[in-house]
């Protein structure tokens, strides 16, 4: 079972996109009981507030009633930060939710990421090893680091580009989680002293995490931060069962090579470009 080739579902909205439609997702596979979607970046998983558009699940809710009423609730069987893109499963039925699951609980499921960081990573290849926890010195209650007495962390890494824009040296990575803690690849890179670029926790300044959540971002910030989201994309996951090998995958949003390509910081923040 492999598929990349995407489809979008999409819900009216005035003034968004050709003929006023908006992406809710694309649709990377669906079968009788798996539904497999590329989450945008900039939208939670779960509910927090907001219209019915305004999480994954209930937009995965809404596309499955379109497509069936009988079809019962999703299950999600992994999930994503806010800010990160990518692969995200939900089983059509609580029989494959729990298959899946004990398959990521076992380990036998290769997620491969892509991330853009800051600076020129030296190393070509290597494996963070460093066990993460509560970070106790932070104001933000959300916030992890590495400490010896943390649950033990692997993240494997390869540079696939290094490129210069006008702001600096950058890295573009594939990634490979050999554990799935909390923020374990954002942090593991920080921890490089490479984070992402635009992590506004595990960056240079965690008060810019802090005015995202009060809203008072402004335009310096924005021009540390250069990207409204941070640049972390769930590119591929693969795994094993006994209907064969299952891989899918899906490319990050537009704006990723952009940022790569050299388009200015200006035009990823319309609200300050002057």
């Amino acid at each position: 079972m492999t598929s990349n080739d995407s489809q979008h579902f999409e819900r009216p909205t005035a003034g968004r996109g050709p003929g006023g439609l908006e992406p809710l997702f694309e649709v990377v596979h669906e079968d009788a009981d798996l539904l497999v979607v590329n989450k945008p970046a900039g939208l939670v998983c779960h509910p927090t507030k907001g219209d019915v558009f305004s999480s994954l699940i209930s937009r995965l809710r809404l596309y499955l009633a379109t497509v069936s009423a009988s079809v019962p609730a999703p299950h999600l069987v992994n999930r994503l930060d806010r800010e990160t893109s990518g692969i995200i499963l939900a089983a059509k039925n609580l029989e494959k939710a729990r298959e899946l699951r004990r398959l990521w609980e076992s380990r036998c499921v290769t997620k491969e990421y892509q991330a853009i960081v800051q600076g020129a990573m030296r190393e070509e290849h290597g494996l963070v090893d460093a066990p993460l926890g509560r970070d106790d010195r932070s104001p933000v209650a959300i916030k992890d680091r590495v400490r010896l007495d943390g649950a033990a962390a692997q993240t494997e890494f390869w540079v696939e580009q290094v490129f210069s824009r006008p702001e600096g040296q950058f890295s573009l990575l594939k990634i490979r989680l050999i554990t799935g803690r909390k923020h374990q690849i954002r942090i593991h890179l920080a921890h490089l002293g490479h984070p992402i670029v635009g992590d506004k926790l595990y960056g240079p300044d965690e008060d810019h995490y802090l005015a995202l959540v009060q809203d008072r971002i402004t335009s310096a910030i924005a021009r540390d931060l250069l990207l409204p989201n941070h640049a972390l994309h769930a590119q591929r996951i693969q795994y094993q069962t006994g209907e064969g090998n299952a891989v899918f995958q899906a490319p990050p949003e537009r704006w990723f090579p952009e940022f790569i390509q050299g388009r200015a910081w200006q035009e990823f923040w319309p609200v300050f470009a002057s």
